[in-house]
Parts: structure tokens; sequence; C-alpha cells
């Protein structure tokens, strides 16, 4: 009964979407969710309900994702549930501690090779034999070409081939690329090291090769489930497939329109063709989007709405699930430094009114598009952090502070809180609670040791729970060891967190490289920002040769320059601004706006604006470059007519008959008074607007495309009059025989 109760409460408060991906029956299962649906709720509490209903014990599941965080996120939402044991690894964590277990086997005794943290060396020294001098920099390229190759299962003999079927880019002539490739795999044996795609064939080998291996790891991996499905390689899904041998208790969750990697080898195409590959697959679609405002979602659907190729098949079109929220910014500038003042300025506006820096994200294609926002923040005094630069524990701040931590371990009373804890033991190397510095060096160093602290008060407040029983021991202390450690925990005992128990969690991070959240705006590559989210996001730059980039050259590669823009648009809850600059720099070559931003119609309606903003002939109208969503399911309004109802053509019109017949009689008149076709007065459109939205005021009516200030000063009074409830006859001649000046 308990545990039918556990497992209940695990169903409460799921959709009906996810409520079926929880509850699909065992065997292939395909979650196709788009960003902000709860797709990490959904695997978790699929894993949590088998395990609880007895279906699937904790410790046979393998969990895989691709970011160590994102494990972390699943143990730590898979404990709260009440279920301890599961392995959740990325597929190199998992690879690695399957090959060093194996290892004495494998290798006849002796020692596993060391791993390499970095291609880059030895690719230097592999050029230079092959005749090829290198800077970092064109190693780093060269080292990149080879991790493709070797995670799409290419040889170096074949890479030549390989690369040009691939159309690939290569940073040399690929022939030469081949032979260093040939001379890297040379020196890395010489060395005795492996990098990391020989342990994922290390693993695959030990499975394949040796059926006393294989049969051990498929003992105690029966289910496998894996997060961002669209992102693994050839190699990554080799590996897949050996640990299930045949067997198809496999659930994948992913989303074909945030495949973003495929320069790496990754591919959405094992996700795209699940499938047909498993006929009996159950496919169930999560579209209720809970991050992101309606107003947000219809923007991410008309950027993704224009989609082709293969990974447009699995599109899918998000439902707003919060409550409506302000209308996108579109701003245009006339030149970068403008467009990053202009950004600065508003994050400072932000800050200012109550949204907290670590809630802001600026973002953008390129790295090196950074310098301009860094200069900016700082001339505004606004503390920022660069994701995706120097690694948050390798900082020299950092490192100190993690040595004062373990030193005041020895001198601090067990029974004292962990946050006062920290306080007092960076304290000592000169950390205070007060305002940060002024910017620069000082404030970067106050704001890394207060995400230390930070840290803290999140560790504070989770559940510290140690097993009961000797079995349960045994299994905590060997973690992911041997397959054979099979007893489960019969109990569990929370105890407050101790000085000691924060720095094995830190130690811990280290390793994994979790980099927590500075308070500062964060700004990050467009690729950086994937699996993120703020409450508000600048997505800046957004001129066509920058995204699209002009590398990418086929129409796959443009596309997946429109998923960047698409995975970027979702990472806002709240806020969103999207600008580009008409220059590079000051009096610079004109630029047009991404081929992917919201367009007006070029049919009729509304002309498009021009890269400075104006139309031609008439001064620029900031209405024009402003993202408008429908009032009824805020989808993003594309077309003239749209626009000016303010919903989308076929969402339900609250159209007052009464009114609109009022308007009809007075637009008649009118026009007939000034000897011009009623259209030229106000369009049938602008006549449905009205009824529709019935404005109150002049801002109202103002808000309606099609009136400006010189129809406003015409006729202005009458509409307002007429809204109110005013007959045609009661406005009196002058209002209905109005002449133009």
């Amino acid at each position: 009964m308990a545990v039918d109760s556990s497992a209940e409460r695990v169903l409460a408060g799921l959709d009906p979407e996810q409520r079926a991906a929880v509850t699909a029956p065992a065997g292939p299962v395909c979650i196709l969710a788009g960003a902000g649906t709860g797709k990490t709720r959904a695997i978790t509490h699929r894993i949590a309900h088998r395990a609880l209903t007895g279906e699937i014990a904790a410790r046979h599941v393998l969990a895989v994702t691709f970011t160590a965080r994102a494990a972390a996120e699943m143990r730590a939402r898979l404990t709260a549930l009440g279920v301890g044991g599961v392995q959740a690894r990325t597929f190199h964590a998992a690879a690695l501690r399957q090959v060093r277990y194996f290892a004495p086997r494998l290798l006849e005794g002796r020692p596993m090779p060391e791993l390499l943290d970095s291609k880059v060396r030895l690719v230097t020294l592999a050029a230079a034999r092959s005749g090829l001098r290198t800077d970092r920099a064109a190693a780093r390229d060269l080292a990149g070409e080879i991790e493709w190759a070797k995670s799409s299962l290419v040889e170096p003999a074949e890479y030549v081939v390989a690369a040009a079927k691939a159309l690939r880019e290569t940073p040399h002539d690929p022939a030469r690329v081949a032979e260093v490739f040939a001379a890297y795999e040379q020196v890395k044996r010489a060395n005795g090291v492996i990098d990391f795609e020989d342990m994922l064939r290390a693993a695959v080998w030990g499975i394949e090769e040796h059926p006393d291996v294989g049969e051990q790891v498929r003992a105690q991996y029966r289910h496998f489930v894996v997060d961002e499905y669209q992102d693994v390689n050839p190699l990554q899904q080799r590996l897949l497939d050996a640990w299930l041998g045949g067997r198809d208790d496999l659930t994948v969750v992913g989303d074909a329109s945030q495949t973003i990697y495929s320069f790496t080898g990754a591919t959405s195409a094992y996700l795209v063709d699940f499938p047909r590959r498993r006929r009996d697959a159950v496919v169930v679609r999560l579209v209720r989007d809970y991050r992101s405002t309606p107003q947000v979602v219809g923007l991410a659907n008309a950027v993704i709405r224009q989609a082709r190729g293969t990974e447009a098949q699995l599109r899918l079109e998000l439902v707003g699930q919060r409550s409506p929220g302000p209308e996108p910014d579109l701003r245009i500038f006339p030149d970068e430094p403008a467009e990053a003042a202009a950004v600065a300025a508003r994050c400072r506006q932000l800050i200012a009114s109550g949204t907290p820096a670590r809630e802001i994200a600026v973002l953008f294609r390129t790295n090196a598009q950074s310098e301009a926002y860094e200069k900016a923040l700082a001339e505004a005094e606004v503390p920022y952090l660069v994701q995706g630069a120097e690694r948050f524990f390798e900082r020299t701040e950092v490192r100190q502070a993690m040595i004062a931590l373990r030193s005041a371990v020895r001198s601090t009373p067990a029974e004292t809180p962990l946050v006062e804890a920290v306080v007092d033991a960076l304290s000592a190397v000169g950390w205070a609670r007060e305002q940060p510095p002024p910017g620069g060096a000082a404030r970067e160093r106050w704001e890394a040791l207060a995400a230390l602290v930070q840290l803290a008060e999140e560790y504070a407040r989770t559940p510290n729970l140690l097993p009961i029983g000797d079995a349960a021991a045994a299994t905590a202390r060997s973690g992911l060891a041997s397959p054979a450690v099979a007893s489960d925990p019969v109990g569990w005992v929370e105890r407050a967190v101790s000085l000691a128990d924060f720095c094995t969690e830190l130690q811990r991070r280290a390793t994994q490289q979790h980099v927590p959240t500075v308070d500062g705006v964060t700004l990050a590559s467009l690729h950086s920002a994937k699996g993120l989210e703020w409450d508000a996001v600048f997505l800046v730059g957004l001129a066509d040769g920058t995204l699209p980039t002009t590398y990418a050259k086929t129409v796959e590669q443009v596309e997946e320059e429109r998923r960047l823009l698409y995975v970027g648009v979702t990472r806002a809850r709240e806020w969103l601004w999207l600008s580009y600059a008409s220059a590079r720099s000051p009096g610079g070559r004109p630029r047009r706006p991404s081929r992917f931003l919201p367009q007006l119609d070029r049919s009729g309606g509304e002309r498009a604006a021009s890269p400075t903003g104006a139309v031609a002939g008439r001064k620029p109208d900031p209405r024009r470059n402003r993202v408008i969503s429908c009032r009824i399911c805020g989808a993003t309004l594309l077309a003239g007519v749209d626009r000016k109802l303010g919903r989308c053509s076929d969402c339900p019109s609250d159209l007052d008959d009464e009114l609109y017949a009022r308007l009809l009689d007075w637009r008649s008149r009118v026009a007939r008074a000034q000897k011009v076709p009623a259209y030229v007065v106000f369009t049938d459109a602008t006549l449905t607007a009205l009824a529709e939205r019935r404005p109150g005021a002049v801002d109202g009516l103002l808000a309606i495309a099609g009136i400006g200030p010189r129809k406003l000063g015409l006729y202005g009074e009458a509409v307002l009059a007429l809204v109110g409830g005013a007959t045609v006859d009661e406005l009196g001649p002058e209002k209905t025989s109005t002449i133009e000046p």
C-alpha cells in the first residue's frame, strides 16, 4: 500500500502528456519534448514510478545525459522522489567507470593508460611530424576535426572521403588533415595515453569482444534512459547499442529543433528514425511550455515554423502555459557600439527595478562578439560573467578559498551552521558580505567567492540522506562500483550537512567542472546557453552574416543557424530583446537583419522596414519594428492584417457587431463628405480592430496599426465617442463630414 501511495504521488501534478510518458509500458519510448515542457520532470518521474511500483529495480537503471550538471540534477530529483541508487552519468563518465572496473581483465593486468584532458599538445606534435607548423588556434581546429572523425567512427585512411561527403570545411587540405590524424594516433600510442573517444571505443570493445564482460554489464544495466537524444553521435550510439545488447527497454528524450551541435558529429538522425527503427515504440509529444510567457512562446513558434529539412519533421508547436507577459522588443541600432550601450543601459534598469543580475543573459552567435558587451557593461558598472571562459574552479581566488575552507574544517565546531562556517572561513581570504567593490578584477573576485556562499546556501537546503544497513553502506561507499553489489538500502536517515561535507561536494564539482551561477549578467554564445534559462534574455547581433554566419553554406547549415536562434529565444522566461546593428562600426557598410527574424507582411498591408528602420519616403515608425503577439493565443503576428487586428486570422473574434455597424455608417458619411473611397478613411481591418479591441483612450487608438498621429487628429475624437456608445447622429455634422486640411 505504501508503494502504491508513493507511486500515485509521483503522478500527481503531471499534465496529460507527461503522465502518458511516465506510465508508458516497458519497451522503446520516444519523448519529443519541446523547450520548457518539463522533460527532466517526465523522465525522472518515469524512472521513479517504475521503481516504486516494483516494475524495475533502481540499481538496474542507467540514465545517460550530456553534462555532469544534468546528471547531478537528475540524481537530486530522483532522491527527492524517494528513489536512490539510479546511475545517472554522462556517456563519458559511464564508459570510464566501466573501463576502469574491467581494465584488469581487459588489459591482462597492465595499468590503464592515462586519459588526455586535451588533444592540443599531441596534435601540435603530430602536425610538426607531418611538416605542418601550427599555432595554438590552428592546433585546436585540427583537434576538433580529429574529434569529429573519431566520434563519427571515421579512421585516418577514411577521413578524406568522409569529410567530402559531410561537406566539412577543413582547417587544411583534407589530405594534410588525414596525415596529422594518423600521426596523432601514433604519437598518442607512443606516449601511452588515450583520449575520450578511445575510452568510449574501449567500452564498446570490452562489451562486444568479451562475452563475460558484456554479460556482466548487461546484468547490471537493464533499463536505459538517454536525455538530449538529438545530440548523440555515431560512437555514442554504438556504445548505447552495446549496452542494450538487443534489448528494448529504452527511453529517449529529445527535441530535433534544438539540434545545434552537428559540427561535432552529433546527429538528430537517431531521434528522427527512432519510431522507424523500433516499430513498437511509444511516441509522446510534450508541447506545454511552462518556462516562457505566451509572447516568448509565440515568437519561438514563428521562428521555427519556417524550418525545413529532416529535423522539421519532428517540429513541435509549443503552447504557452504561463500568464501573459511583455511583448518581445525588436530594436535596430546604427552600429554595434550603440547596440551594446543600449543593452548595458537596459540591463542596469532591469537590475535597478528588481531583476537579479544572475537572471539576465546577453547571448550572441560567436565569442568574438563578447568584447563590445563586456566593455559596455563595465562602463555602465553592471557586473557580468562570461560563460564558457575561464573555468570557475580553476580561478586563483576560488582555489585559495577552497584551501581556506578545508583548513577551517578542523577548527570549526560540528554544530556550526554551514553557511556561517563558510562565511567565517572566507573571511580568512579577505571576503566580506558587504556590497562588492567597484568594477574590475576586485569585483570579479568578490562575485566568485559570493558564488561559493550561494552554493553553500543551496547545499544546506539539500536533504543529506544516509543509508541504513551494511549492504547499503557498501553500495554508498562503492558508488558506481562493481555490478556484483546488488543490495538495496533498507532505510534512510537525514542529518545536517557539515563544512567537511561541503568541501567534499566542492571537490566533486571541481572535478566535474560544475560551474555555479555568479551574481552577474551572463554573457554567452548561443551554443553555450543550451540547457540554461533566464528571466530576461538579450539576443544581440542578429544580422545576416552573423546569424546565419557567413560560413553556413548549405541548406542544412543554414537550418542549424535557424535552430540556434530558436534555442536562444526559448532561453527567456519573461522578457526578451532582439536587436541588430545596421553597421558593425559607425559609418560602416550597411547590413541586413537576420533572415530568421519575424518580418512584416511583404505582400500588402504594412510594408517591411529597411535595415535602418525606415520605409522609403517616410520617417521611421518604431511600431513597425515591434514584435506583436496574438492577444488570444500568443503567437507572433507577421501579416499586416493580423498585426492590425492584434490576433491571428483563425483565432476567435470578439467583434462588437453593433459598434462595427456604427463605425461603418460613420465611415461612409465621412467618405462621402470628403469624396474619397471609404478605405482612405479607415480600412475594413482597422474598423474590425476597433470593434474588437474597443479602445477607451488615445493610447489604445495609437496601439492599433493604421491609426497614426494624423488620423488620430482627424478622427480620434469621433471614434472614441462611438466606442463609448454614441450614435452617429449624436456626433453632429462636424464629426461626420471631416474635411482634411
